[in-house]
Protein backbone atom coordinates (compact mmCIF):
# COMPACT_ATOMS: atom_id res chain seq x y z
CA UNK A 1 0.00 0.00 0.00
CA UNK A 2 2.72 2.37 0.52
CA UNK A 3 4.73 1.78 -2.40
CA UNK A 4 1.52 2.12 -4.13
CA UNK A 5 1.02 6.00 -2.78
CA UNK A 6 4.43 6.46 -3.68
CA UNK A 7 4.07 5.60 -7.09
CA UNK A 8 0.89 8.03 -7.18
CA UNK A 9 2.52 10.62 -5.66
CA UNK A 10 5.96 10.26 -8.49
CA UNK A 11 2.90 10.32 -11.17
CA UNK A 12 1.53 13.58 -10.24
CA UNK A 13 4.17 15.48 -10.06
CA UNK A 14 5.15 14.61 -13.53
CA UNK A 15 2.19 15.18 -15.02
CA UNK A 16 2.39 19.11 -13.39
CA UNK A 17 5.62 19.34 -15.12
CA UNK A 18 3.81 18.61 -18.40
CA UNK A 19 1.46 20.90 -17.89
CA UNK A 20 4.20 23.73 -17.18
CA UNK A 21 5.98 22.76 -20.58
CA UNK A 22 2.91 22.89 -22.41
CA UNK A 23 2.54 26.72 -21.06
CA UNK A 24 5.88 28.07 -21.69
CA UNK A 25 6.15 26.38 -25.48
CA UNK A 26 3.01 25.96 -27.52
CA UNK A 27 1.76 22.71 -29.56
CA UNK A 28 4.49 22.21 -32.18
CA UNK A 29 7.19 23.08 -30.71
CA UNK A 30 9.69 21.76 -28.78
CA UNK A 31 11.97 23.75 -25.35
CA UNK A 32 14.89 23.75 -28.12
CA UNK A 33 13.12 24.53 -31.53
CA UNK A 34 12.33 27.86 -31.68
CA UNK A 35 16.07 29.27 -30.75
CA UNK A 36 17.70 26.60 -33.16
CA UNK A 37 15.11 27.59 -36.15
CA UNK A 38 15.22 31.45 -35.66
CA UNK A 39 19.43 30.93 -36.11
CA UNK A 40 19.01 28.40 -39.29
CA UNK A 41 16.33 31.06 -40.49
CA UNK A 42 18.91 34.08 -40.45
CA UNK A 43 21.77 32.06 -42.09
CA UNK A 44 19.52 31.33 -44.86
CA UNK A 45 18.31 34.57 -45.51
CA UNK A 46 21.78 36.58 -45.30
CA UNK A 47 23.41 37.76 -48.62
CA UNK A 48 26.25 36.05 -49.92
CA UNK A 49 29.93 37.41 -49.46
CA UNK A 50 30.56 39.55 -52.41
CA UNK A 51 33.74 38.64 -54.12
CA UNK A 52 36.32 41.58 -54.53
CA UNK A 53 37.85 42.26 -57.46
CA UNK A 54 41.81 42.15 -58.31
CA UNK A 55 44.77 42.94 -60.29
CA UNK A 56 47.03 40.32 -61.50
CA UNK A 57 50.44 40.65 -62.64
CA UNK A 58 51.69 39.19 -65.91
CA UNK A 59 52.59 35.75 -64.24
CA UNK A 60 49.12 35.68 -62.66
CA UNK A 61 50.18 36.87 -58.71
CA UNK A 62 47.69 39.47 -56.84
CA UNK A 63 49.25 42.94 -57.17
CA UNK A 64 46.57 44.07 -54.74
CA UNK A 65 42.52 44.41 -54.79
CA UNK A 66 41.23 46.65 -56.61
CA UNK A 67 37.73 48.96 -56.54
CA UNK A 68 38.28 51.27 -58.62
CA UNK A 69 38.63 54.01 -55.66
CA UNK A 70 42.10 54.28 -56.38
CA UNK A 71 42.79 56.53 -53.29
CA UNK A 72 44.16 53.85 -50.83
CA UNK A 73 45.96 51.85 -54.15
CA UNK A 74 49.34 51.28 -52.63
CA UNK A 75 50.46 51.82 -56.91
CA UNK A 76 47.89 54.92 -57.55
CA UNK A 77 48.87 55.92 -61.29
CA UNK A 78 48.73 52.21 -62.31
CA UNK A 79 45.07 51.77 -60.63
CA UNK A 80 44.24 54.68 -62.14
CA UNK A 81 44.97 53.83 -65.72
CA UNK A 82 43.30 50.62 -65.37
CA UNK A 83 40.37 52.22 -64.56
CA UNK A 84 40.35 54.48 -67.09
CA UNK A 85 41.00 51.58 -69.26
CA UNK A 86 37.98 49.66 -68.21
CA UNK A 87 35.95 52.46 -68.26
CA UNK A 88 36.98 53.43 -72.16
CA UNK A 89 36.07 49.18 -72.46
CA UNK A 90 32.62 49.08 -70.61
CA UNK A 91 32.15 51.68 -68.07
CA UNK A 92 29.87 48.98 -66.43
CA UNK A 93 32.70 46.61 -65.28
CA UNK A 94 33.38 48.92 -62.82
CA UNK A 95 29.86 48.12 -60.71
CA UNK A 96 30.65 44.69 -60.80
CA UNK A 97 32.48 42.72 -57.86
CA UNK A 98 34.73 39.38 -58.58
CA UNK A 99 36.66 41.15 -61.65
CA UNK A 100 40.23 39.70 -61.91
CA UNK A 101 42.01 41.46 -64.12
CA UNK A 102 44.93 40.06 -65.70
CA UNK A 103 47.76 43.18 -66.38
CA UNK A 104 50.77 43.08 -68.37
CA UNK A 105 52.69 44.34 -65.40
CA UNK A 106 56.44 42.94 -64.17
CA UNK A 107 56.29 43.09 -60.21
CA UNK A 108 59.83 42.69 -60.38
CA UNK A 109 60.43 46.06 -62.50
CA UNK A 110 57.29 47.82 -60.52
CA UNK A 111 59.24 47.56 -56.99
CA UNK A 112 62.23 48.37 -59.03
CA UNK A 113 61.18 51.53 -60.23
CA UNK A 114 58.82 52.40 -57.26
CA UNK A 115 62.27 51.76 -55.03
CA UNK A 116 64.34 54.24 -57.57
CA UNK A 117 61.43 56.85 -57.85
CA UNK A 118 61.40 56.69 -53.81
CA UNK A 119 65.39 57.12 -53.36
CA UNK A 120 64.99 60.68 -55.09
CA UNK A 121 61.91 61.82 -54.88
CA UNK A 122 60.06 61.89 -51.60
CA UNK A 123 55.73 61.41 -51.42
CA UNK A 124 55.35 64.65 -49.44
CA UNK A 125 57.44 66.75 -51.82
CA UNK A 126 55.51 68.98 -53.78
CA UNK A 127 57.09 67.76 -57.49
CA UNK A 128 55.53 64.59 -58.53
CA UNK A 129 57.92 62.32 -60.45
CA UNK A 130 56.32 59.47 -62.63
CA UNK A 131 57.59 56.10 -64.26
CA UNK A 132 56.40 54.18 -67.04
CA UNK A 133 58.13 50.90 -68.59
CA UNK A 134 57.32 49.13 -71.79
CA UNK A 135 58.41 46.60 -73.72
CA UNK A 136 59.26 47.54 -77.72
CA UNK A 137 57.93 45.48 -80.23
CA UNK A 138 54.75 44.58 -77.56
CA UNK A 139 53.99 47.80 -76.35
CA UNK A 140 53.12 45.51 -72.64
CA UNK A 141 53.28 48.24 -69.75
CA UNK A 142 55.70 46.64 -67.67
CA UNK A 143 55.92 48.70 -64.28
CA UNK A 144 53.60 52.53 -63.72
CA UNK A 145 54.98 53.99 -60.48
CA UNK A 146 54.75 57.82 -59.29
CA UNK A 147 56.12 59.43 -55.94
CA UNK A 148 52.55 60.10 -55.09
CA UNK A 149 49.01 59.71 -56.24
CA UNK A 150 48.30 61.81 -59.29
CA UNK A 151 44.90 62.72 -59.02
CA UNK A 152 44.91 65.12 -61.50
CA UNK A 153 47.26 63.36 -64.01
CA UNK A 154 51.07 63.01 -65.04
CA UNK A 155 51.01 64.89 -67.75
CA UNK A 156 53.99 67.54 -68.50
CA UNK A 157 55.43 69.56 -71.16
CA UNK A 158 57.94 67.03 -72.77
CA UNK A 159 60.78 69.11 -73.25
CA UNK A 160 63.86 68.27 -75.30
CA UNK A 161 62.22 64.27 -75.39
CA UNK A 162 60.79 65.45 -78.73
CA UNK A 163 63.67 66.09 -80.41
CA UNK A 164 64.03 62.99 -81.96
CA UNK A 165 60.90 63.21 -83.79
CA UNK A 166 62.35 65.58 -85.83
CA UNK A 167 65.87 63.78 -86.01
CA UNK A 168 63.77 60.86 -87.42
CA UNK A 169 61.55 62.60 -89.89
CA UNK A 170 65.23 64.23 -91.14
CA UNK A 171 67.00 61.00 -91.54
CA UNK A 172 63.95 59.40 -92.77
CA UNK A 173 64.13 62.55 -95.64
CA UNK A 174 67.63 61.49 -96.70
CA UNK A 175 70.13 64.31 -94.26
CA UNK A 176 72.84 62.41 -92.61
CA UNK A 177 74.90 62.23 -89.31
CA UNK A 178 77.27 64.89 -91.07
CA UNK A 179 74.64 67.14 -92.13
CA UNK A 180 74.06 70.74 -90.36
CA UNK A 181 74.03 74.02 -90.45
CA UNK A 182 75.86 77.13 -88.51
CA UNK A 183 73.49 78.50 -85.92
CA UNK A 184 73.92 81.42 -83.44
CA UNK A 185 72.16 81.06 -79.81
CA UNK A 186 68.88 83.30 -80.94
CA UNK A 187 66.62 82.23 -83.43
CA UNK A 188 63.79 83.94 -85.23
CA UNK A 189 61.53 83.10 -87.86
CA UNK A 190 62.00 85.43 -90.86
CA UNK A 191 58.45 85.10 -91.84
CA UNK A 192 55.11 83.57 -90.73
CA UNK A 193 55.02 81.14 -93.64
CA UNK A 194 58.37 79.86 -92.56
CA UNK A 195 56.43 77.37 -90.80
CA UNK A 196 53.27 75.95 -91.66
CA UNK A 197 50.84 72.84 -89.89
CA UNK A 198 49.48 70.46 -91.50
CA UNK A 199 46.84 72.48 -92.82
CA UNK A 200 48.77 74.46 -94.44
CA UNK A 201 48.62 77.06 -92.44
CA UNK A 202 51.47 79.55 -91.38
CA UNK A 203 52.27 78.92 -87.43
CA UNK A 204 55.48 80.89 -87.47
CA UNK A 205 56.05 83.80 -84.65
CA UNK A 206 58.13 86.49 -86.15
CA UNK A 207 58.02 88.45 -82.75
CA UNK A 208 59.32 85.47 -80.80
CA UNK A 209 62.91 84.58 -79.84
CA UNK A 210 64.12 81.11 -79.75
CA UNK A 211 67.26 80.73 -77.30
CA UNK A 212 69.69 78.17 -76.06
CA UNK A 213 70.23 77.32 -72.82
CA UNK A 214 73.87 76.20 -73.29
CA UNK A 215 75.80 79.46 -74.76
CA UNK A 216 78.17 78.18 -78.06
CA UNK A 217 78.29 81.67 -80.32
CA UNK A 218 78.49 81.01 -84.02
CA UNK A 219 78.86 77.32 -84.61
CA UNK A 220 78.74 74.50 -87.32
CA UNK A 221 76.08 72.13 -85.84
CA UNK A 222 75.35 68.88 -87.17
CA UNK A 223 72.47 66.15 -86.37
CA UNK A 224 74.47 64.19 -84.61
CA UNK A 225 75.80 67.14 -82.32
CA UNK A 226 73.18 69.06 -82.52
CA UNK A 227 70.84 66.47 -80.61
CA UNK A 228 73.55 65.34 -78.70
CA UNK A 229 74.11 69.14 -76.77
CA UNK A 230 70.21 69.62 -77.54
CA UNK A 231 70.86 72.61 -79.29
CA UNK A 232 67.66 74.77 -79.60
CA UNK A 233 68.18 76.74 -82.69
CA UNK A 234 69.78 73.87 -84.40
CA UNK A 235 66.37 72.06 -84.75
CA UNK A 236 64.29 74.99 -85.48
CA UNK A 237 66.70 75.26 -88.51
CA UNK A 238 66.50 71.42 -89.12
CA UNK A 239 62.91 71.51 -88.71
CA UNK A 240 62.80 74.66 -91.76
CA UNK A 241 64.17 71.93 -94.09
CA UNK A 242 62.31 69.30 -92.95
CA UNK A 243 58.70 70.68 -92.23
CA UNK A 244 56.69 71.33 -89.36
CA UNK A 245 54.16 68.45 -90.64
CA UNK A 246 56.38 65.79 -90.93
CA UNK A 247 57.71 66.10 -87.65
CA UNK A 248 54.52 66.04 -85.94
CA UNK A 249 53.09 63.32 -88.36
CA UNK A 250 56.25 61.15 -87.55
CA UNK A 251 55.91 61.63 -83.35
CA UNK A 252 52.32 60.77 -84.41
CA UNK A 253 53.76 57.50 -85.95
CA UNK A 254 55.58 56.64 -83.28
CA UNK A 255 53.00 56.62 -80.53
CA UNK A 256 53.52 60.30 -79.04
CA UNK A 257 50.01 61.46 -77.95
CA UNK A 258 48.55 64.53 -76.07
CA UNK A 259 47.68 63.96 -71.95
CA UNK A 260 44.21 65.16 -72.81
CA UNK A 261 43.35 63.44 -75.83
CA UNK A 262 43.48 66.58 -78.21
CA UNK A 263 45.46 66.39 -81.42
CA UNK A 264 49.24 67.26 -81.18
CA UNK A 265 49.91 71.74 -81.15
CA UNK A 266 51.29 71.80 -84.52
CA UNK A 267 53.54 75.16 -83.19
CA UNK A 268 56.87 75.94 -84.73
CA UNK A 269 58.83 75.27 -81.32
CA UNK A 270 56.75 71.07 -81.33
CA UNK A 271 60.32 69.69 -81.67
CA UNK A 272 61.41 71.75 -78.02
CA UNK A 273 59.14 69.88 -76.43
CA UNK A 274 55.59 71.87 -76.13
CA UNK A 275 53.59 68.61 -76.42
CA UNK A 276 52.12 67.70 -72.90
CA UNK A 277 52.07 64.49 -73.06
CA UNK A 278 52.57 61.66 -70.22
CA UNK A 279 55.00 59.13 -69.70
CA UNK A 280 53.32 56.29 -70.98
CA UNK A 281 53.39 58.31 -74.75
CA UNK A 282 56.76 59.26 -74.17
CA UNK A 283 57.74 55.71 -73.18
CA UNK A 284 55.85 54.01 -75.73
CA UNK A 285 57.23 56.61 -78.66
CA UNK A 286 61.29 55.63 -77.93
CA UNK A 287 59.78 51.94 -77.61
CA UNK A 288 58.91 52.32 -81.37
CA UNK A 289 62.41 53.19 -82.10
CA UNK A 290 63.93 50.48 -80.00
CA UNK A 291 61.54 47.44 -81.74
CA UNK A 292 62.97 49.23 -84.94
CA UNK A 293 59.78 51.34 -86.10
CA UNK A 294 57.42 49.08 -84.73
CA UNK A 295 54.69 50.36 -82.97
CA UNK A 296 52.29 48.90 -80.84
CA UNK A 297 49.37 50.04 -78.83
CA UNK A 298 50.48 50.64 -75.17
CA UNK A 299 48.64 48.03 -73.13
CA UNK A 300 48.10 47.03 -69.39
CA UNK A 301 45.54 44.75 -69.39
CA UNK A 302 45.55 41.40 -71.45
CA UNK A 303 42.13 39.78 -69.48
CA UNK A 304 39.28 41.20 -67.57
CA UNK A 305 37.57 37.70 -66.07
CA UNK A 306 34.34 38.24 -64.16
CA UNK A 307 32.83 36.20 -61.63
CA UNK A 308 30.94 33.86 -63.61
CA UNK A 309 33.78 33.35 -65.99
CA UNK A 310 33.54 34.88 -68.63
CA UNK A 311 36.55 36.46 -69.98
CA UNK A 312 37.37 39.50 -72.43
CA UNK A 313 40.53 39.72 -73.76
CA UNK A 314 42.56 42.85 -74.73
CA UNK A 315 45.04 41.53 -77.45
CA UNK A 316 48.25 43.79 -78.92
CA UNK A 317 47.86 46.08 -82.00
CA UNK A 318 51.08 46.77 -83.72
CA UNK A 319 52.01 48.32 -87.04
CA UNK A 320 55.29 49.07 -88.98
CA UNK A 321 55.27 52.86 -88.62
CA UNK A 322 58.97 53.83 -89.45
CA UNK A 323 61.49 52.04 -91.92
CA UNK A 324 63.74 50.10 -89.58
CA UNK A 325 66.66 51.33 -90.84
CA UNK A 326 65.86 55.18 -89.99
CA UNK A 327 64.76 53.48 -86.79
CA UNK A 328 68.49 52.14 -86.06
CA UNK A 329 69.82 55.77 -87.33
CA UNK A 330 67.86 57.26 -84.45
CA UNK A 331 69.37 54.96 -81.99
CA UNK A 332 72.74 55.11 -83.07
CA UNK A 333 72.59 58.66 -81.96
CA UNK A 334 70.87 58.49 -79.24
CA UNK A 335 73.35 55.53 -77.85
CA UNK A 336 76.28 59.15 -78.26
CA UNK A 337 74.09 61.00 -76.28
CA UNK A 338 73.99 58.33 -73.36
CA UNK A 339 77.04 57.19 -74.03
CA UNK A 340 78.51 61.04 -73.35
CA UNK A 341 76.27 61.59 -70.75
CA UNK A 342 76.88 60.94 -66.33
CA UNK A 343 74.21 57.98 -66.99
CA UNK A 344 76.32 55.93 -68.89
CA UNK A 345 77.10 52.54 -67.87
CA UNK A 346 73.51 50.20 -66.49
CA UNK A 347 75.35 47.29 -67.98
CA UNK A 348 73.66 47.07 -71.32
CA UNK A 349 73.77 48.36 -74.82
CA UNK A 350 71.12 51.51 -74.05
CA UNK A 351 70.35 54.88 -76.04
CA UNK A 352 68.58 57.80 -74.51
CA UNK A 353 67.79 61.72 -74.32
CA UNK A 354 66.97 64.20 -71.25
CA UNK A 355 64.31 66.03 -71.71
CA UNK A 356 64.85 69.84 -70.36
CA UNK A 357 61.95 72.13 -70.29
CA UNK A 358 61.70 75.39 -71.27
CA UNK A 359 63.04 77.47 -68.19
CA UNK A 360 63.51 74.64 -66.15
CA UNK A 361 59.24 74.39 -65.38
CA UNK A 362 59.60 70.09 -66.02
CA UNK A 363 62.38 67.75 -66.30
CA UNK A 364 62.28 64.40 -68.23
CA UNK A 365 64.45 61.57 -69.05
CA UNK A 366 63.58 58.97 -71.79
CA UNK A 367 65.91 55.81 -72.72
CA UNK A 368 65.73 52.64 -73.64
CA UNK A 369 67.57 48.85 -74.40
CA UNK A 370 66.77 46.68 -77.34
CA UNK A 371 64.30 45.05 -74.89
CA UNK A 372 63.08 47.59 -72.21
CA UNK A 373 61.97 51.01 -72.49
CA UNK A 374 61.32 53.90 -70.18
CA UNK A 375 60.88 57.37 -69.61
CA UNK A 376 60.68 59.51 -66.21
CA UNK A 377 58.92 62.74 -66.02
CA UNK A 378 59.30 64.91 -63.33
CA UNK A 379 57.31 68.61 -62.13
CA UNK A 380 55.55 70.56 -59.76
CA UNK A 381 51.93 69.64 -59.31
CA UNK A 382 51.10 73.10 -57.99
CA UNK A 383 51.74 74.69 -61.19
CA UNK A 384 55.18 73.73 -63.28
CA UNK A 385 55.40 77.56 -64.85
CA UNK A 386 54.75 79.23 -61.01
CA UNK A 387 56.84 76.56 -59.07
CA UNK A 388 60.19 75.69 -61.32
CA UNK A 389 62.47 73.40 -60.99
CA UNK A 390 64.79 76.37 -59.32
CA UNK A 391 66.47 76.22 -56.00
CA UNK A 392 64.30 73.92 -54.85
CA UNK A 393 64.75 70.48 -52.29
CA UNK A 394 63.62 67.58 -53.57
CA UNK A 395 63.93 63.93 -52.05
CA UNK A 396 65.78 65.80 -49.05
CA UNK A 397 68.57 67.52 -51.46
CA UNK A 398 69.00 70.42 -52.43
CA UNK A 399 69.38 71.77 -56.41
CA UNK A 400 70.09 74.80 -57.99
CA UNK A 401 68.12 73.46 -60.93
CA UNK A 402 66.99 70.07 -62.13
CA UNK A 403 67.32 68.87 -65.44
CA UNK A 404 66.83 65.42 -67.42
CA UNK A 405 70.38 63.95 -66.35
CA UNK A 406 69.66 64.83 -62.65
CA UNK A 407 66.73 63.34 -61.16
CA UNK A 408 64.77 62.14 -64.19
CA UNK A 409 68.29 60.63 -65.50
CA UNK A 410 68.96 59.19 -61.78
CA UNK A 411 66.07 57.71 -61.25
CA UNK A 412 65.86 56.04 -65.00
CA UNK A 413 69.70 54.71 -64.61
CA UNK A 414 68.68 53.14 -61.12
CA UNK A 415 65.63 51.38 -62.66
CA UNK A 416 67.33 50.30 -65.74
CA UNK A 417 70.54 49.26 -64.51
CA UNK A 418 68.30 46.98 -61.81
CA UNK A 419 65.94 45.69 -64.65
CA UNK A 420 68.61 44.48 -66.80
CA UNK A 421 70.69 42.45 -64.04
CA UNK A 422 70.80 38.94 -64.61
CA UNK A 423 68.15 38.90 -68.06
CA UNK A 424 69.71 38.17 -71.24
CA UNK A 425 71.81 40.82 -73.12
CA UNK A 426 70.65 41.66 -76.72
CA UNK A 427 72.34 44.50 -78.71
CA UNK A 428 70.77 46.89 -81.54
CA UNK A 429 71.47 46.98 -84.72
CA UNK A 430 74.03 48.72 -86.03
CA UNK A 431 72.96 51.93 -88.64
CA UNK A 432 73.54 51.72 -91.95
CA UNK A 433 76.71 53.92 -92.15
CA UNK A 434 76.39 54.03 -95.87
CA UNK A 435 73.12 55.44 -96.14
CA UNK A 436 73.57 57.59 -92.89
CA UNK A 437 77.28 58.71 -92.42
CA UNK A 438 78.98 61.65 -93.70
CA UNK A 439 77.22 64.46 -95.59
CA UNK A 440 74.41 64.08 -98.62
CA UNK A 441 76.41 66.32 -100.44
CA UNK A 442 79.65 67.89 -99.08
CA UNK A 443 80.24 68.50 -95.37
CA UNK A 444 80.11 72.17 -94.13
CA UNK A 445 83.34 73.54 -93.12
Amino acid sequence: MKAFLVFLGVAAAGAVIVVLLLLRNPAGGGVDEKPVASVSTAAASASPVARKSVLLDAEGAVIEEFSGDCTDSGYAYLCRYVRERIVAEDPGLLTRDGLTIQTTIDQRLQRAAQRAVDAYVHRDDPQIATQVMITPGEGTVKAMVTSRDPADGPGLHQGTTAMPYALAAALAAGFRYDDGFVVSDEYRPSIFAKFKNCAGRPVADPYHSIHNRKKGGVRLVTLRSGTRDAVNTFFMRLQEKVGLCETVQMAQRLGLKSFDGKPLQEFETFPLGVTEADPVSVANSYASLAARGRFCEPRVITEIRDGSGAARTFPAHCAQVLDPAVADAVTGVLKDVLAKSALKGIGREAAGMPGDGDIFSTAWYAGYTPGLASAVSLGDSRSTIRYPLIDVTIGGRRYSHVDGTSVPGLIWKKTMTEAVRGTQETRFTRPDAERFGGCRDACPS
